[in-house]
């Protein structure tokens, strides 16, 4: 019996010792096993990127660490070398990010149409998530956009915003004067049936007709309806330039609409337009900066190009040539007493922005061989002076140009603020589709190449931060644009050093470089210059 007792507790003491031993020996080797032993053989990824530089988006600097993916979450980062996964990817030393966030963007009409749905431009540098129906515009029923959405499918996921010109346009037409109380009664619940249907928040094109039209108190009494659902303001505001407000007048009516209603105010696409007006965006960083200093919600964004691309009617041509209807605008400009009065101000608005060598047609579907060449190329070929140019072009059909209009100085500092989030103002066309501004394909890689590696006005922790986990701040985006545990796994792996825009202004329709791998929602969508047929996009609620 005492043999018996004497090997039962030999026994027993070895078979604590199986159970105590792995134990014991992780907490003596090295971090690495420690988090292999971490990992139960049931937990399994079904994604793991490894050997790669994780930047977390809020801005600290990168640490080595892997990326563990299950279904559309992140679930673990950090040492997972040992970690069973379906499917790796080995970063090799690049940078891995959360995906990148375009909180600007014309791509919402580009995404219906057929071959378009999967975004393949912006896949290709790194963006995951759009927010769109920016300047006002958009249709007004977002629950039937979010339903061509989501029967198309999306290789990005998509945010929407509801816009004021379009509300606007919808209750009282072009109308060039103030909101009757009945007026901004039926906008009003236009703008609260959009935010009860997920809206972000209100856009709103000031410069444009109809929002041109609309006085600042219009604007904040619809904010006061945005804020009850804690959406935001962002506003191509009045006069980017010396239009008639100004630009830094037009940055303080932002600021007015966001201290007033207690909301986020966002200036779209900071700048400085027109020689007349550089360095300016000294002034208006400081407007900002002052408001914040006492408690205003104010922010920016920016895409970075020396030039913008808008229509050749918004950019110059007069806002009561387009008062009315469609047809209204016709008969103006065919009438000889209405050129003669607006001709003056078309010439003022060219030599604004640059003169009509600074001025190149984008997309013009009356006449493909006017896509770019510049007005003064045109006007010399119709021979007739720029002006009667302009009148001829806008009236025969859409004109959208790129104009060359700012300074580096002023980009540059834009872009140093840390309020500042990356835009790419940037639509979605079919390859060779026009001469369209080469921020529909690189912006965000472009800031990543010349700004961050060549020229180094910003860190890439804090490029990428503006990329990212700042947008997800200032729109509320939950779980997404950090890369933790638990957030949505959106994520693109680029290198830092190769990263770059091919597009160019001659030759637009060029994919960017450099980034290896895009990831929505855990689904791998561009690896190694190659696209799958994963369309993984969903349309995000506020």
């Amino acid at each position: 019996m005492a043999r018996m007792r004497r090997t039962s507790c030999v026994l027993t003491v070895v078979a604590v010792l199986a159970v105590t031993m792995p134990a014991v020996r992780a907490r003596n080797d090295s971090p690495r096993a420690q988090a292999a032993q971490a990992q139960p053989a049931a937990q399994a990824f079904d994604l793991v990127i490894r050997n790669g530089r994780v930047l977390d988006g809020a801005g600290n600097p990168w640490v080595r660490a892997d990326v563990g993916i299950r279904g559309d979450r992140v679930a673990a980062v950090g040492d997972l070398a040992d970690a069973p996964a379906a499917r790796t990817i080995d970063a090799r030393d690049r940078f891995v990010a959360p995906g990148f966030i375009d909180v600007h963007s014309h791509a919402g009409e580009g995404l219906t149409r057929e071959g378009l749905e999967q975004a393949r431009p912006l896949l290709a540098q790194g963006v995951t998530t759009l927010f769109v129906n920016p300047d006002g515009g958009g249709p007004i029923d977002l629950a039937t956009q979010r339903a061509r959405f989501e029967a198309r499918r999306l290789g990005v996921n998509v945010a929407q915003l509801i816009g004021h010109g379009q509300v606007r346009e919808a209750v009282m037409g072009m109308a060039d004067r103030a909101a009757t109380a009945d007026e901004l009664s039926k906008m009003r619940a236009l703008v609260q049936r959009a935010m009860e249907q997920g809206a972000f928040g209100l856009s709103s094109g000031l410069f444009y007709a109809p929002g041109s039209f609309a006085p600042t108190e219009e604007v904040i009494d619809l904010m006061s309806v945005v804020a009850r659902y804690g959406g935001v303001h962002t506003s191509h505001v009045r006069d980017e330039g010396d239009y008639g407000a100004g630009v830094v007048a037009s940055v303080d009516e932002i600021i007015r609409i966001a201290e007033a209603t207690g909301t986020v105010g966002i200036v779209s696409h900071m700048k400085a337009l027109g020689i007349n007006t550089w360095g300016l965006a000294v002034a208006c960083t400081t407007r900002i900066e002052r408001a914040r200093a006492r408690g205003v919600q104010v922010f920016a964004d920016q895409y970075p190009y020396e030039a913008s691309s808008t229509s050749l009617m918004g950019a110059v041509v007069p806002r009561w040539v387009q008062a009315g209807s469609n047809e209204a605008t016709t008969a103006r400009l065919a009438d000889a007493a209405a050129r003669a009065r607006m001709l003056p101000e078309i010439r003022r608005n060219i030599e604004r922005r640059g003169g009509a060598a600074s001025l190149v047609v984008a997309v013009y579907a009356p006449n493909r061989a006017y896509e770019g060449k510049s007005l003064a190329d045109i006007a010399s070929q119709l021979q007739v002076p720029p002006d009667e140019a302009v009148v001829s072009l806008v009236s025969r059909g859409s004109v959208s140009i790129v104009s060359f209009n700012m300074s580096d100085e002023d980009i540059e500092h834009i872009m140093r603020q840390p309020w500042t989030m990356t835009s790419s103002d940037g639509g979605l066309v079919k390859m060779g589709e026009g001469k369209p501004h080469p921020r529909n394909y690189g912006a965000h890689a472009r800031k990543l190449a010349r700004y961050v590696r060549e020229r180094r006005v910003v860190s890439l922790e804090q490029a990428v931060r503006s990329m990212t986990s700042l947008p997800a701040l200032v729109f509320r985006i939950a779980d997404r644009g950090t890369l933790r545990a638990g957030a949505f796994a959106d994520v693109v792996v680029f290198d830092a050093a190769t990263v770059r825009d091919a597009a160019t202004y001659v030759d637009p329709h060029q994919l960017a470089e450099g980034v290896a791998a895009t990831i929505v929602n855990g689904t791998v969508v561009y690896e190694g210059g190659a696209f799958t047929d994963a369309l993984p996009g969903r349309v995000l609620r506020r």
